[in-house]
């Protein structure tokens, strides 16, 4: 899989595809979609980057609904446990996922210059998948994060 986030594409593409597939998973699983929660992914899907819950409230806020820390938790946490965005662990924040509706294990790729994080995910058959396999142990989620430099931040840098 090729990181989706770092290259130039058109966002609307982008959150119109994203936005459908969590409406279609939604209907086959018996789940809503909220307002709420499709604006919270939208949010998410136009930054590549990891967001933190104040900085969603702060666009809720700012197109002129009433949001209290509560309800950006909740549809964060819908979110992430439906698949449809990843937490960040080393920023405290989220970033919507790239592929909803598969299940994969996700690789999170966080530029350390400009904070895009792109997502791209990990073979079955690397380090991770190896060693849990000879432990016996059956992974149920997991996520990878690696911070460095993106393409454009490596160029710029050199």
């Amino acid at each position: 899989m090729t990181p989706i986030g770092f290259e130039p594409h058109d966002h609307s593409d982008c959150i119109d595809a994203a936005v459908s597939a969590a409406h279609a998973q939604c209907d086959v699983n018996g789940l809503q979609l909220t307002p709420i929660r499709q604006r919270v992914l939208e949010i998410l899907l136009r930054q590549h980057r990891a967001v933190g819950a104040y900085d969603i409230l702060a666009v809720l806020r700012a197109e002129g609904q009433k949001a209290q820390p509560p309800v950006a938790y909740r549809a964060l946490d819908f979110l992430v446990s439906h698949g449809f965005a990843h937490r960040v662990e080393r920023r405290n924040a989220f970033v919507a996922c790239s592929v909803p509706g598969q299940r994969h294990a996700p690789v999170l790729l966080i530029c350390r210059g400009c904070d895009a994080v792109a997502e791209t995910q990990a073979d079955r058959d690397d380090a991770l998948g190896k060693a849990t396999a000879e432990a016996g142990f059956t992974v149920e989620r997991a996520v990878l994060e690696a911070e460095g430099l993106c393409p454009a931040c490596r160029t710029a840098a050199a």
